[in-house]
């Protein structure tokens, strides 16, 4: 391809004759007059663009739609979901949450609000969700672990450790778990089964846990056997008892209450109203 350029000839002027001063373009009175008028115009596309940007907000939303359709013509759909993490929560909940259609461009998936929407589902903690291009969905899922069952006000409800409830219907299944009493028994439920986890003997032994004056613990054992534990201490109080019932098989006498609210010994009595009984640490009965 060849380029041809037109050489200008350089006018001469006329001699002795002074030349004729050329003004640029840009300072004659026809060019001020349309620059102003450029200027007015602009102005006013500018006031008349901020009236109408609601019809360019849907010429990009318009845009963003057809570009999504086209890769889905292209293969980018929706074929598969893979879930991670999921074991309490069904499988209907989950998809339901989902809301996806097999066959649908993946790129219309919006990940954001699928996930809150996961979230709000009553087994899940966290969720985060994924594209695996070309044609999968990643699901992400971690759950609750039930800790206790709450008894407020006669009715039951499944906790897990940060004290929140998870379920209040359809409990049943987690019957064996262990039972809090108490307003504020929910928060402080799970630093009560570290501690009474540490001795599992005495474990198996608990059935229920009834928080006193949001300080502490009385903790109700197989038998009817009420064990005081005190305020502060509580862990080195329970393996006291351990060891007290290694050493003198408290538990298999016939006592109601065990009070270990004493550092240094342990008050055993026969039921509320008769005398209590004295066991100092490291004392044979």
């Amino acid at each position: 391809m060849s380029i041809s350029v037109k050489k200008k000839a350089a006018s001469k002027s006329k001699s002795g004759q002074p030349r004729r001063r050329i003004i640029p373009v840009w300072r004659g009175r026809r060019a001020i007059a349309l620059a102003a008028t450029v200027v007015v115009i602009s102005m006013a596309a500018g006031g008349w663009w901020s009236v109408r940007e609601g019809i360019a907000e849907r010429l990009v939303e318009k845009a963003k739609w057809e570009l999504i359709a086209f890769t889905g013509r292209l293969g980018f759909t929706v074929e598969d979901v893979l879930v991670i993490g999921r074991n309490q929560t069904t499988r209907d909940d989950l998809l339901k949450a989902v809301r996806l259609a097999r066959g649908a461009p993946i790129m219309a998936f919006e990940l954001a609000a699928a996930q809150k929407r996961i979230e709000g589902l009553d087994w899940v903690r966290t969720a985060s969700v994924e594209r695996m291009l070309p044609d999968t969905i990643l699901l992400s899922v971690v759950e609750r672990m039930p800790l206790a069952l709450w008894q407020d006000k006669g009715r039951f409800q499944l906790i897990d450790r940060d004290g929140e409830v998870i379920l209040s219907e359809g409990i049943e299944r987690f019957s064996d778990l262990l039972v809090v009493v108490g307003e504020d028994a929910p928060e402080n439920a799970a630093n009560l089964l570290d501690i009474l986890q540490t001795q599992p003997k005495l474990m198996d032994r608990v059935e229920s846990a009834f928080r006193v004056g949001a300080r502490r613990w009385n903790v109700r054992l197989k038998g009817n056997i009420d064990v005081r534990l005190p305020a502060e201490g509580a862990a080195d109080a329970w393996t006291r008892l351990a060891e007290y019932d290694a050493r003198h098989g408290v538990l298999s006498r016939d006592v109601r209450v065990l009070d270990l609210r004493l550092p240094d010994r342990l008050i055993v009595k026969r039921d509320n109203n008769s005398k209590p009984q004295y066991i100092s640490k490291g004392q044979e009965t």
